[in-house]
Parts: structure tokens; sequence; C-alpha cells
């Protein structure tokens, strides 16, 4: 049985890493860091968009809402998932 905030906090603590992470290579590889989200989004020349914005504003924001966004989908996944198993 799954306990009703482990994959919440699994999912958000997941994404928060991989937050830092990701943003440490953005800093240290901004141009192969430009090219891999380009290829993410199926080639959409994302040049034209300016430079990264690395300020601790946005790092502080991003990593916010992304955290708290993946507990929310935990939370609705361990949802979904006990009422497919009844």
């Amino acid at each position: 049985m799954i306990k009703k905030y482990s994959i919440p906090n699994a999912l958000a603590a997941t994404t928060a890493i991989v937050y830092v992470i990701c943003r440490a290579l953005v800093g240290l590889f901004p141009d192969a860091s430009f090219a891999v989200a380009q290829s993410l989004f199926h080639g959409i020349e994302l040049s034209q968009l300016g430079a990264w914005n690395l300020t601790a504003q946005s790092f502080v924001l991003g990593i916010i809402s992304s955290t708290v966004t993946a507990w929310v989908i935990g939370y609705i996944f361990v949802a979904v998932h006990k009422a497919f198993s009844k």
C-alpha cells in the first residue's frame, strides 16, 4: 500500500534536485543548454528569445514552482492510483 505523502514528497524532492543540477549546467554550459532545450522543443529557434535569465529571483521562483507542481502531481497520482486499485 502506498503511503499518502511518500510519492508526492519523493517526486518533489527529486524535482528539486534535478532543478538544481539543471540550473548549474545551464550556468556552466549555456550554449549546450540552448541546444538541448531547442531539441526538446522540436527545433523551435530559442536563441531569438535572448540569453538565459540566471538571477537569484528566477532560481527561487523556479525551484518553488516546479517543486510544488511536482508535489501536487504526485498527490494526484496517489489518489488516482488508489481509485484504480479498488
